[in-house]
């Protein structure tokens, strides 16, 4: 059955596979859906049926308007199609996007949806975005906070046009981040798989540590070689372990 059939939004992208599992992936702060198709194929091509769903003021939704919070991120991609109708579901979140994933997982565990496993890729816990130094507002300091992260192409920083809609996506997810909070005790019934490159100097061990608080089931931290994006270089190793997860 396709997507189309199935009725989800057409923003939400799918790489189908017959192999019985569902995973949904969760951009990073101003990533495009585009950015994770190499990962949606190599997961397809270990037999996961996946989608990745795609946040607003980019892309094919660049008219759609900013989130208000996480919270609301959350509902309305959970509310872009029938996530019953596929499950259970393998949630693959990067930076800011796993905590997207984490409240999506609550949202879907109040409608009954099951939710097998969180993939928390260089994320930090939910329970410590309170706790950061205040995110960059002004385009300037969005843009060198983004040349900081890694992850983009520095031939498209030359490109005005580009920078201008990339600074437009991430001050948007960073609205909506920077009113976010959730306690230690917050938990959802999935496992949680956190993944972190061993040379992340945005995310710290202990963060990603955290996000044991943040379940009723079993938790692991998983550290490969790498950085920020890390998972650029390794994603037949995490294909490998969210297939076998």
């Amino acid at each position: 059955m396709t997507t189309q059939q199935l009725e989800f939004a057409p923003w939400v992208k799918h790489f189908p596979a017959a192999g019985g599992s569902t995973a949904v992936v969760f951009p990073h702060a101003g990533g495009a859906a585009a950015a994770y198709r190499r990962l949606a194929k190599t997961f397809a091509d270990k037999g996961i049926d996946t989608y990745i769903v795609q946040y607003p003021q980019r892309a094919d939704r660049l008219r759609h308007p900013a989130a208000a919070s996480i919270g609301d991120l959350a509902t309305q991609l959970f509310e872009a199609g029938p996530w019953d109708r596929v499950g259970p579901l393998d949630l693959f979140g990067h930076c800011m996007g796993a905590v997207v994933a984490f409240e999506f997982a609550r949202v879907a565990e109040r409608h009954g949806v099951p939710v097998r496993t969180l993939w928390a890729s260089a994320g930090q816990a939910p329970s410590t975005v309170a706790e950061s130094s205040p995110l960059p507002s002004t385009d300037r300091d969005v843009l060198a906070d983004m040349v900081d992260l890694g992850g983009t192409d520095p031939r498209l920083l030359d490109d005005e046009d580009f920078v201008e809609l990339l600074v437009m996506a991430v001050r948007a997810d960073y609205r909506a981040l920077s009113g976010y909070t959730c306690g230690r005790d917050e938990r959802i019934t999935a496992d949680i798989h956190a993944l972190r490159g061993d040379r992340d100097h945005r995310i710290s061990r202990e963060w990603s540590q955290r996000w044991a608080s943040h379940t009723a089931g079993r938790f692991t931290l998983s550290t490969l070689p790498g950085g920020h994006f890390y998972l650029d270089e390794h994603l037949d190793a995490v294909a490998a372990l969210v297939n076998g997860g």
